[in-house]
């Protein structure tokens, strides 16, 4: 072979880090479901991208399944979502937050859960925001809600889609993290981080400080502790809080520290167990404040459960003041 011109890098696309990050056992069927919610994500971003234009921003006036109120957005992007994993042959079930149940979509060998558009409050000021999903291997005469409800431990791959500065699809196959942008001017999704670790200890922490009032005491006196600099890591912290729970992630996965929610609001299905999983694979943890995230079996498809997910040694320290979690709570804003 030719060695490569100086100065010019081979490009390493999705489908090439697939070849060698394929998981044992599988093989073209889930590179197939891969490519499927790579294309749903590229045309999430595209339309994401021109909201304003196309007269997406506001309510849509329904409610997705889980009882929220919905975005015009977060229609458009479960339709895109759905629309894709439908036309995939490896597809079996797919599942959203937006749905009341999930969907029979024939005889594939895999079952996807999504969420479609995490953060789409944030949508009409334009903050980031993205697509959180999974995959599991569905068990032989499994039910749909059968397949999807799974621990996170069964979990065969999982990521999430960036919405911002850049597009990125950041994902995991179990053999670690690695994070693509997407190429505007090829149209592909290019390895532009190819072994994501987080540091074992962060300095940012990240959780709606405006709720301190209503906190449990051992989760009041961690925050307290940690921005004295009083904890085990003697620096100050700092809070950063997007209210975008991919922004939140994506931030603390590269930088350390943790991002979360101590009430019991966000969805064990769709959106802990694929961030749990990255989360590990990255060598970080993801804790409900008392249990390992992946550990959970869920009993029903919009399960809540309060969500901490960051550094190792960060999580650990958390879960060490024991009295962590809020009791459930909806708020206006």
């Amino acid at each position: 072979m030719a060695a490569a011109r100086a100065g010019v890098q081979p490009v390493e696309t999705l489908d090439v880090w697939y070849e060698a990050n394929t998981p044992a056992g599988h093989g073209p069927e889930l590179h197939s479901a891969l490519r499927a919610v790579a294309t749903a994500v590229k045309a999430i971003a595209a339309r994401t991208a021109r909201a304003g234009l196309e007269g997406l921003y506001g309510a849509a006036g329904t409610t997705g399944g889980g009882g929220d109120s919905q975005k015009k957005l977060d229609v458009v992007a479960n339709d895109i979502m759905v629309a894709q994993l439908s036309a995939c042959p490896a597809v079996g079930v797919a599942a959203s937050e937006e749905e009341e149940a999930p969907l029979a979509l024939g005889s594939g060998r895999y079952a996807v859960v999504f969420d479609p558009l995490d953060g789409s409050r944030n949508i009409d000021v334009a903050i980031p925001t993205g697509t959180i999903w999974g995959i599991y291997e569905r068990p032989a005469g499994a039910s749909p809600e059968a397949a999807v409800l799974q621990a996170g431990s069964k979990l065969v791959a999982a990521g999430y889609g960036l919405y911002s500065s850049a597009t990125m699809l950041v994902l995991s196959t179990g053999s670690g993290v690695a994070g693509l942008t997407l190429d505007s001017l090829l149209g592909e999704w290019v390895v532009t981080h190819r072994s994501i670790k987080i540091p074992d200890r962060g300095q940012i922490y990240s959780l709606n400080d405006a709720r301190r009032w209503e906190w449990p005491d051992g989760l009041r006196r961690y925050i307290d502790t940690i921005q004295r600099g009083e904890g085990e890591h003697p620096k100050q912290y700092s809070a950063r809080y997007v209210c975008s729970l991919v922004a939140d992630v994506h931030r603390t996965l590269l930088t350390g520290g943790w991002a979360g929610n101590p009430r019991p609001h966000l969805r064990l299905v769709y959106e802990g167990n694929p961030l749990a999983m990255l989360l590990e694979q990255a060598g970080g943890s993801g804790s409900d404040g008392k249990r390992r995230v992946l550990s959970i079996a869920p009993s029903a498809l919009h399960q809540r459960l309060p969500l901490f997910l960051g550094s190792a040694r960060d999580i650990a320290e958390l879960e060490s003041y024991g009295d962590v979690q809020q009791g459930a709570k909806t708020y206006e804003l």
